[in-house]
């Protein structure tokens, strides 16, 4: 490649040069293009054409390499990969694999832009200590849970590869003929091309779908559940009250929002809320009561149980004298009508020995 000229100062212009596009053969280094400098028809408000050959070094002139063979060193990285210098320098052309690998550690690493881009010193890790493990806010039930291991024969029966953390056929398998031909092309109108995004986003739909009954079924562990209840092994399930139990299945639809570790723990903060709002009240009675010290509650307790025995125990009597007073009213009622019935049947009598006394008489 023959050397260029400056016009104005005659030197040899090793880097970039600014050709005029109105003058013929009108080329200026760049000190002089800076300056301003008018010679000739040429003026300094003309258009003109950066030609730059990459021939100037970037870094310093001791350096052979030019600008591009640094481009040139540049894309080999981002191609072949870090560390890879012998397809590197090959890249590059005619450089071998050390001074490549010098070249990049000299200025893309240790020098200016290494010290500008890497980081020195590495961040340590934070720890959260506003929570502690396993609480309510604790980051760990939000994580998903590890998948037990299975055989290989399970894992063929099911059709699940652990690895992957996928199933051979997937939920609505035949997902994909939805978008599998299509294609937009030219000559497609406006209504064309919104019935193939209609499409596109009906696929989207069903693919979001998918991943979401593949997070429960990872969430859950259904998996090994499946193998646990087909081979009669399934852990002893708590059994609650009636009102727990009641309130879990009416909250089974927001299953599909917790982990197994977040239901188990909102159903163990329900029972625990629960016995804090009872504790609540015997303390608020308490303190209704005059008590004001922890070692009083238990005198008061005590004290209130007997009171409750024997108002019971006064109720017992109470009834029993009900009874006994009801018994005797019951047996007095019996007595007083056996009597009245008695009077009445000798009146009955005694009416009829003087009726057929009298129809004697009248005979």
């Amino acid at each position: 490649m023959s050397k260029q000229h400056c016009t104005y100062c005659q030197a040899d212009i090793k880097g970039v040069e600014l050709k005029c596009a109105e003058c013929e053969d009108f080329n200026l280094c760049l000190q002089c293009a800076s300056c301003g400098v008018e010679v000739g028809k040429h003026q300094k408000t003309h258009d003109y054409k950066v030609v730059d050959n990459g021939r100037f070094p970037v870094f310093d002139s001791a350096t052979s390499w030019t600008a591009a063979e640094e481009m040139l060193l540049l894309d080999a990285i981002e191609q072949y990969g870090f560390g890879n210098w012998e397809d590197a320098a090959a890249h590059v052309g005619n450089k071998t694999a050390d001074e490549t690998r010098m070249h990049y550690y000299a200025y893309f690493i240790d020098g200016n832009i290494g010290k500008v881009t890497l980081p020195i010193e590495v961040a340590a890790d934070i720890a959260d200590h506003t929570c502690l493990d396993g609480g309510p806010l604790s980051p760990s039930l939000s994580t998903r849970q590890a998948s037990q291991d299975l055989s290989s024969d399970d894992q063929r029966q099911l059709g699940f590869m652990q690895l992957r953390d996928d199933f051979e056929r997937e939920y609505d398998n035949e997902a994909e003929t939805l978008v599998s031909g299509l294609m937009i092309a030219h000559e497609d109108d406006d209504l064309d091309v919104a019935v193939k995004m209609a499409q596109v986003d009906m696929y989207v739909k069903r693919l979001r779908e998918r991943a979401r009954r593949k997070r429960i079924v990872r969430d859950f562990l259904l998996v090994q559940q499946f193998f646990l209840n087909s081979n009669k092994k399934s852990p002893v399930k708590r059994k609650g009250s009636n009102e727990e139990r009641d309130f879990l299945e009416k909250m089974r639809p927001f299953a599909q929002f917790q982990t197994a570790a977040e239901r188990g723990q909102f159903a163990d903060d329900l029972q625990y809320e629960k016995k804090l709002k009872i504790r609540i009240k015997e303390l608020a009675r308490c303190r209704k009561n005059g008590i004001t010290k922890y070692s009083e509650v238990e005198d008061f307790d005590r004290s209130r149980l007997l009171k409750e025995k024997q108002k019971e125990k006064r109720k017992a009597v109470s009834l029993n004298n009900n009874r006994f007073v009801l018994g005797k009213a019951k047996q007095f009622n019996y007595i007083n009508n056996h009597i009245i019935k008695k009077v009445s049947n000798r009146k009955k009598r005694r009416r009829k020995v003087v009726l057929v006394r009298k129809k004697n008489r009248s005979r």
